[in-house]
C-alpha cells in the first residue's frame, strides 16, 4: 500500500473531504480506495502556512484491530493481588498491564470517582473551599483528568508510546491522537475516558476503591506486604506507589517509616495569560487563523544569569484556547495550573513560565532534610494564598508591569474563575525566582515579537510542575533500592512528567513486579 508525504494548505490538511478530493485529482487515490493519515503537523515558519501529511492509500478501510485487542476480556478475580496506590495515568495503566499478565490489581484512590469529583472542583472555583482529598490533583484519573490532556512526550523510557495511544483510543479517545504531531484529548473528554479505563479494570476482576487514603505501610524485615487505609488493610504480592507529585503526606509517611527518599530539584514560577488571538497573530503571522488552523501554541526556553549562576527559564504545559484553574490540595495554599477543552476554543492562551530550582536554593530548609525542597515549595504557596487575601483569589500583575517593577493599576479579564488581585508578584515569589522570570520574559519578548505586552498578565503561583522528592529505585527493575516489593512510580516518585510518560512508567513498574514476584 503506497505511502505519500505531501504538503498542503490547512483547508486540505484539516478536512477529510478536501484531502480525498486533492489526492484523487493528483492521481494518488481512486474512488475504491481509502486514506489513512499516518502523521500530521503544521509548518508555520513562513507566511503561507502549510500542513505536512504522511498518508497511506489503502484498498481496505484503515485498520482498527487494536481497538478489539485492547478490549480483550480477561478474568483475574482469583489471581494474585497487587496493590496500586493512586488512580492516575500511572496507576490505571499499571492495572491494565497487571490484568494482561494474570495479576489482580487492587487500586486505592484517596479521592472520589470522576463524576463526584466535579462537585469539589466547583466548590474550589465558586466558594474557595479546598477538599484535601478531592480536588484538581486528587481523585480518579489524577491531575491529568482535568487538564489539557496533552499526550506529547519526549520520554525515552522503555515502553511503547503507540501502545498507550491505542489503549486510549480503545477507551474513547479520538483516533487523531495516533497521527497528530502534538496530540491532546481535552478536559471535556478525559472524564469519560478515565471512567472507561476503570470499567475495563473492574470488568476483568480488578478492584478500584475510592475514598481509600493510605495512612501506613505494612513493612516487615525490609519488605512491604501491603498498606493500611483509613478503612482497612490491603495486602498483595507487591505495592506500586503511584500517588502523584502532590501527595505530601505520602512523602512524610515514607520519611517516618524509614523508606528512603531524597530531595530533588523542581521548577517554580507563574502562569502567563495572553489573548489567544494575539498568540495566533504572532505564531501564524496573520490577523485571523481561520476555520481550519488549530489554536496556536508556543514553547520557549532561556537561560537567566544571576550572581554568575545560570538557570533555565522555560514554558511548561502551554494551554492554547484554555483556562487557568486553582490546583491547591490543602486549605491555606494557592496553586494555579492550566487546562484546555478538546476544541481549544477559549479566547485565552496560558502557559506556565517557570525557573529551575536547584537544591542549594533551599538551604534555609535543611532542617527538613529530604523534605527541604517540598517545604520550600509549600511556603511559596502559603505566601501566594496570604497575598491573594487568604482565599483562592490569585495574586496577579500585568506582564510589562512585572518586568518593570510596577504594581498594575488594573488587571485584564481572565479565565481564572475565582478572580485575581493586583499584587507586586515580587512579594509572592522568592527574589531569585522573580528576577530570573523578569530576564526570561525579556528574552521571550525578543524571540516572539508582541509577546511581552501589558495585554498579558501573570498569575501565581505555578509550583507543581514536578515532584520535589524522589523515591530512589533500581534502574532496571524499578524496585525500591531498600524496601523489597515496593515499586515507586511516575511523577510522585520523580520518574515521569505528563500523562504518557506516567502511563509508560506505570507499565514499566508493573513489568518489574511481574518479572520478580508473579508466581
Amino acid at each position: 500500500m503506497p505511502i505519500h508525504d505531501i504538503v498542503v494548505t490547512p483547508e486540505i490538511g484539516f478536512s477529510s473531504e478536501a484531502l480525498e478530493s486533492y489526492l484523487t485529482s493528483s492521481g494518488k487515490l481512486n474512488k475504491h480506495q481509502f486514506v489513512d493519515i499516518l502523521r500530521r503537523s503544521v509548518d508555520a515558519r513562513q507566511k503561507n502556512i502549510k500542513v505536512n501529511l504522511r498518508v497511506e492509500i489503502r484498498d481496505t478501510p484503515p485498520a482498527v484491530e487494536y481497538v478489539e485487542y485492547h478490549k480483550k476480556e480477561h478474568d483475574v478475580r482469583n489471581k494474585q493481588p497487587v496493590i496500586i496506590v493512586g488512580a492516575g495515568p500511572a496507576g490505571l495503566f499499571a492495572a491494565i498491564k497487571a490484568i494482561e499478565n494474570g495479576l489482580k490489581p487492587i487500586v486505592l484512590e484517596r479521592g472520589k470517582d470522576v463524576q463526584a469529583r466535579r462537585r469539589d472542583l466547583a466548590a474550589i472555583n465558586k466558594e474557595h473551599i479546598v477538599n484535601p482529598e478531592s480536588n484538581y490533583c486528587f481523585g480518579e484519573g489524577g491531575a491529568g483528568t482535568y487538564s489539557d490532556g496533552k499526550l506529547y512526550t519526549r520520554s525515552k523510557k522503555r515502553g511503547s508510546v503507540r501502545r498507550i495511544f491505542e489503549i486510549l483510543v480503545a477507551h474513547g479517545a479520538t483516533p487523531e491522537i495516533l497521527f497528530e504531531s502534538h496530540p491532546h484529548i481535552g478536559t471535556n473528554k478525559l472524564p469519560k475516558l478515565v471512567s472507561a479505563l476503570r470499567e475495563t479494570i473492574e470488568n476483568s476482576g480488578g478492584e478500584v476503591h475510592f475514598n481509600a487514603k493510605v495512612i501506613d505501610f505494612i513493612i516487615d524485615n525490609g519488605e512491604i506486604n501491603g498498606v493500611k487505609t483509613e478503612v482497612g488493610e490491603h495486602k498483595g504480592v507487591a505495592v506500586v506507589l503511584a500517588t502523584g507529585h502532590s501527595a505530601r503526606d505520602i512523602f512524610r509517611l515514607c520519611k517516618n517509616r524509614n523508606v528512603k527518599i531524597e530531595a530533588k530539584p523542581f521548577a517554580l514560577g507563574v502562569r502567563v495569560e495572553h489573548p489567544q488571538q494575539l498568540i495566533d497573530q504572532i505564531q501564524y503571522k496573520c490577523d485571523d487563523r481561520g476555520d481550519y488552523l488549530p489554536a496556536s501554541a508556543y514553547s520557549l526556553v532561556a537561560q537567566s544569569t544571576l550572581k554568575s549562576t545560570e538557570r533555565g527559564v522555560f514554558s511548561f504545559c502551554m494551554c492554547p484556547g484554555g483556562f487557568i484553574v486553582p490546583a491547591a490540595t490543602t486549605p491555606g495554599e494557592l496553586v494555579v495550573n492550566g487546562m484546555s477543552p478538546s476544541r481549544r476554543d477559549s479566547r485565552y492562551a496560558n502557559s506556565g513560565i517557570v525557573v529551575a530550582v536547584e537544591l542549594e536554593e533551599t538551604i534555609n530548609y535543611k532542617k527538613h532534610e529530604e523534605l527541604a525542597a517540598m517545604e520550600f515549595q509549600a511556603d511559596v504557596e502559603k505566601q501566594a494564598w496570604k497575598m491573594g487575601g487568604e482565599t483562592q483569589v490569585a495574586p496577579a500583575q500585568r506582564l510589562v508591569d512585572f518586568v518593570n517593577g510596577k504594581v498594575s493599576n488594573s488587571l485584564l479579564d481572565t479565565s481564572y474563575q475565582p478572580g485575581l488581585k493586583s499584587i507586586d508578584m515580587m512579594e509572592v515569589l522568592p527574589s531569585s525566582i522573580g528576577k530570573r522570570l523578569r530576564q526570561g520574559f525579556q528574552f521571550f519578548g525578543k524571540k516572539m515579537k508582541g509577546y511581552l505586552t501589558n495585554e498579558a498578565q501573570i498569575v501565581g503561583v505555578e509550583s507543581r510542575t514536578s515532584s520535589p522528592v524522589r523515591i530512589p529505585r533500581d534502574k532496571e527493575t524499578c524496585e525500591h533500592i531498600e524496601i523489597k516489593r515496593l515499586f515507586p512510580c511516575a511523577e510522585g516518585a520523580g520518574y515521569a512528567g505528563g500523562i504518557v510518560s506516567a502511563a509508560m512508567d506505570g507499565e514499566r513498574c508493573m513489568e518489574g513486579v511481574i518479572a520478580i514476584y508473579k508466581d
